[in-house]
């Protein structure tokens, strides 16, 4: 006989995907941190806000660029595109082994947008185009994994309206059990939190500091997730 885990054994090794992906909602807004305050008035990770500057700049209102947020839309979509086509090929293997393959490619994204920030001009287009396409292609990237893990409240890590009106709708003051309001109101503390240490980060030491943290980060989480909620 051999002592072999099982695959329900393997799955449950490491980090559920609860806190992990509470942390990755963190990155998120550390990722909004160094976009909007850094590369100029653009979202890499909520595209909602995207969508609404591109607006703004398509109506002529000074301080955004169209372009840029035209950028971010375009990665967004190609990485969440990629994510796509990974889930379907490998998504009924197991959950462990893709949600780690995906936030570790993240990983590196983000670090080469770090890598980009180090060795380029502060305010030049190559870094902000450059920096841009990076990591809004990991954010679309990681939407798509996380959305095919489904887990309860936290089928995005990008954005919080959905969130925020669950916690509200179902809550006792909306005739709700509060069913996942721990999680959903832990949701919205992560991303503020990161926004938070994003938004000191910048403002006091520019954008490739932020990003090798967020690297960092989901490097970690990339090596310890499990595939159990």
């Amino acid at each position: 006989m051999t002592n072999e885990p099982s695959a329900t054994d393997r799955e449950a090794r490491g980090v559920r995907l609860t806190p992990v992906l509470l942390a990755l909602t963190g990155v998120s807004g550390l990722i909004d941190a160094i976009s909007y305050l850094g590369l100029g008035r653009v979202f890499t990770a909520n595209m909602t806000g995207n969508v609404v500057v591109l607006g703004f700049a398509a109506a002529g209102a000074p301080g955004f660029s169209a372009r840029h947020c035209a950028t971010s839309l375009a990665f967004f979509l190609a990485g969440a595109a990629t994510g796509g086509r990974v889930v379907r090929r490998v998504g009924d293997g197991s959950r462990r082994t893709w949600a780690r393959v995906t936030f570790a490619v993240e990983a590196v994204l983000l670090a080469a947008a770090s890598a980009v920030a180090f060795v380029t001009a502060e305010h030049g287009r190559i870094r902000i185009h450059l920096v841009i396409a990076l990591t809004a292609f990991a954010m679309g990237l990681r939407n798509a994994t996380v959305q095919k893990l489904a887990v309860p409240a936290l089928t995005t890590t990008t954005v919080l309206t959905m969130t925020l009106t669950g916690l509200a709708s179902d809550s006792p003051a909306g005739g709700g059990a509060g069913r996942h309001s721990l999680r959903r109101a832990a949701a919205v503390t992560t991303m503020f939190a990161g926004a938070v240490v994003g938004g000191i980060l910048v403002l006091h030491h520019g954008i490739a500091l932020p990003l090798l943290v967020a690297a960092a980060t989901s490097g970690t989480l990339a090596l310890v997730a499990s595939g159990e909620e």
